[in-house]
């Protein structure tokens, strides 16, 4: 047996500063502040950490605690936590997240914000009990290059002017006027990423002035947002959310100029997220063509409006190379062929450049079979058409509903159609 005073130094304890600060950052926080137990040496190493996380495994209870805490244990525990951070770590915080958004109420936050204003915060998370109203502290932390809200009110006092040098943004069901996210957006110069998940209505629409934006994801009601200018936009995604679904029209939204701006765009993603029956002639394009756009991925019900919805948007990419579609079961889908939808329909119509097709939740049906085969016949670039079966047919079943695919003709002879389960 070795003999104590001839073991092992603390290896651990002599390694440089930097390299204990990186194997703690990859610790929950809770045990990486357990370690100040360790040795003197170890007592203020979490105080250098420039990242803290405070999550739901942060304020879960010690495991040998049957009871979860009251509501009250919560807050008193949040109170020490963050009296603890702000007199014993002396050092810049660059990213801090705090995640309370399954609590009651949220406890008072006004000191923290004000310590991380001063700590010169960089990036900031914030998941807070719904309709909790930001104070005024939070508005002080200009140094701000990202920032990502998820359940509050935010009201802008009437002297701030806006995250100068904010980078990425993200609201998650954050209440806020709509002139004053306009404002905000269009205050923030430097916005590269913006990410809007709006559950609730507004009031207005919302005109997305960022000449610096790159990517935009919206979620929500689509006719409540402009994109007025946005000229490095390059990839896009809106998923259209609203309980009275019947108020958006998906003809107009496609004869509108919702994409004038978007000269530079690339991807495209597009979720309606309902079955949208106008009862309006759909045109057969856009008012422009997107010659950028070389990927777009969207979710369709299966109905006849909704697939010349989809042809529309495909006609106005020319350059089109990678198209992905969500088939959405409806009750219509057993509805027969629409002559509208035959080949013979589409004489001027070729995907000339569309190399790749990926068709999600495929049952076979009259429509869908339509338009495989009007993409199998209008694609001489095509070199592979990935087919996902529903996921509730059986085998047997969709063996004898793709066997006609066979006999469909294909413009490109590289063309091969792949079926995989999931």
């Amino acid at each position: 047996m070795m003999d104590p005073k001839h073991s092992c130094p603390d290896v651990l304890s002599k390694l440089p500063h930097n390299v204990i600060d990186e194997i703690l950052m990859r610790l929950p926080f809770r045990d990486a502040v357990c370690t100040s137990i360790l040795s003197t040496d170890w007592r203020k190493h979490w105080c250098r950490l420039s990242q803290l996380t405070l999550d739901s495994d942060f304020w879960k209870p010690k495991k040998d605690k049957a009871v979860c805490r009251a509501t009250k244990d919560l807050t008193s525990n949040f109170t020490t936590t963050i009296h603890n951070i702000i007199t014993r770590h002396p050092e810049p915080i660059t990213k801090f997240t705090l995640c309370i958004q399954y609590w009651k109420s949220c406890p008072p936050i006004d000191k923290l914000l004000c310590f991380l204003s001063e700590k010169g915060i960089l990036h900031l998370v914030l998941r807070l009990p719904r309709q909790f109203k930001l104070p005024s502290s939070f508005f002080t932390c200009l140094k701000l290059r990202h920032l990502f809200l998820q359940n509050c009110l935010l009201l802008p006092p009437s002297a701030f002017k806006g995250f100068d040098r904010l980078i990425s943004l993200e609201l998650n069901d954050v209440t806020i006027y709509s002139k004053l996210l306009e404002s905000l957006i269009s205050n923030c110069l430097l916005l590269e990423q913006l990410v809007l998940k709006i559950s609730d209505t507004l009031s207005d629409v919302i005109e997305i002035n960022a000449p610096m934006l790159i990517s935009c994801d919206f979620e929500g009601d689509i006719a409540t947002i402009c994109l007025k200018c946005v000229p490095r936009l390059a990839k896009l995604s809106l998923m259209y959310y609203h309980k009275d679904w019947k108020r958006f029209d998906v003809a107009n939204f496609l004869t509108s100029n919702f994409f004038e701006s978007c000269s530079v765009l690339q991807h495209l993603q597009l979720d309606y997220g309902v079955p949208l029956a106008t009862g309006k002639e759909i045109p057969t394009k856009l008012p422009l063509d997107l010659t950028c756009v070389k990927h777009i991925c969207m979710c369709i019900y299966l109905e006849r409006d909704e697939i010349l919805s989809a042809l529309c948007l495909i006609r106005s990419f020319p350059f089109l190379r990678y198209l992905e579609i969500q088939m959405e079961l409806n009750v219509m889908n057993a509805m027969p062929a629409v002559e509208c939808l035959e080949v013979e329909a589409f004489p001027d119509v070729i995907f000339k450049y569309l190399r790749e097709v990926k068709l999600i939740d495929v049952d076979g049906g009259m429509l869908e079979m339509q338009l495989i085969k009007l993409l199998l016949a209008k694609s001489p670039a095509l070199v592979r058409m990935l087919i996902n079966p529903h996921r509730l047919l059986k085998e047997s079943a969709i063996v004898k509903r793709l066997d006609k695919l066979t006999e469909f003709e294909r413009a490109s002879s590289k063309a091969e159609v792949l079926f995989k389960l999931v």
